[in-house]
C-alpha cells in the first residue's frame, strides 16, 4: 500500500505552481503553500500511524468476502431453485400423463357401459316382445277354446233341440241309459 503512496507523495512535494511563486522562498513558514503541504503530509502520516490504510483495505476486503458470500449464496439458491423448477416441470408432466390414462380409462370405462347398456337394453326389448308374443299365443289360444267351447255348447243346443224334436220320450230315455252305461264304463 506504501507503494503506490510514494509517487502522490512525489507529486505533492514538488508542485511545479508553488516553486513558480517568486517573492516568498517555498520552504518558509510565510509561505501557505509550504504549510498546507506540511498539513497534508501530516494528516498522511496521522493516517498511516493509527493504520487507517490497513483499516480500509481490512474493511473493504470485508465487505468483497460479504459480497462474494452473498453471491455464492445467490448462486446456490439460485442452482436450487432451477432443480426445484426441473422437479416440478417432470411433477406436472407425469400428472399430466395420468390425467391424460385417467380420461382415456374413463372413455373406455364409459363406451364399455354404453356397449353392455345397449346390449341390456337389448336383452329387455327382446324378453318383453317374447313376453307380448306368449300373451297374445295365451289370449288367441284362450280365444279359440272360448269360440270352440261356445261352438260346442252352440251344437249341443242345438243337437238338443233337433233330438227332442225328432226323437220320442222312449227314444230319449234309452239315449240317456246308453249315455250313462259309457260314461260309467268309463269312469271305471
Amino acid at each position: 500500500m506504501m507503494t503506490r503512496l510514494l509517487p502522490l507523495f512525489f507529486v505533492a512535494v514538488l508542485p511545479a505552481p508553488a516553486l513558480a511563486a517568486g517573492d516568498k522562498p517555498f520552504f518558509s513558514l510565510a509561505n501557505t503553500d509550504f504549510i498546507v503541504l506540511l498539513a497534508f503530509l501530516l494528516f498522511i502520516a496521522v493516517l498511516f500511524y493509527f493504520k487507517v490504510p490497513g483499516l480500509l483495505g481490512g474493511m473493504l476486503d470485508k465487505r468483497a468476502e460479504t459480497i462474494q458470500a452473498e453471491l455464492d449464496e445467490a448462486k446456490a439458491l439460485r442452482e436450487e431453485a432451477q432443480t426445484l423448477l426441473a422437479s416440478y416441470e417432470r411433477k406436472q408432466k407425469e400428472v399430466a400423463e395420468q390425467a391424460e390414462r385417467i380420461v382415456a380409462d374413463a372413455k373406455r370405462d364409459a363406451e364399455a357401459a354404453a356397449e353392455q347398456a345397449k346390449e341390456d337394453l337389448k336383452t329387455s326389448i327382446a324378453r318383453r316382445v317374447q313376453a307380448a308374443e306368449d300373451q297374445i299365443a295365451s289370449a288367441e289360444a284362450g280365444a279359440v277354446k272360448e269360440v270352440r267351447d261356445r261352438a260346442v255348447s252352440v251344437a249341443i243346443a242345438a243337437a238338443a233341440e233337433v233330438i227332442a224334436a225328432k226323437t220320442s220320450a222312449a227314444d230319449q230315455n234309452s239315449l240317456i241309459d246308453d249315455a250313462i252305461e259309457q260314461v260309467g264304463s268309463k269312469l271305471h
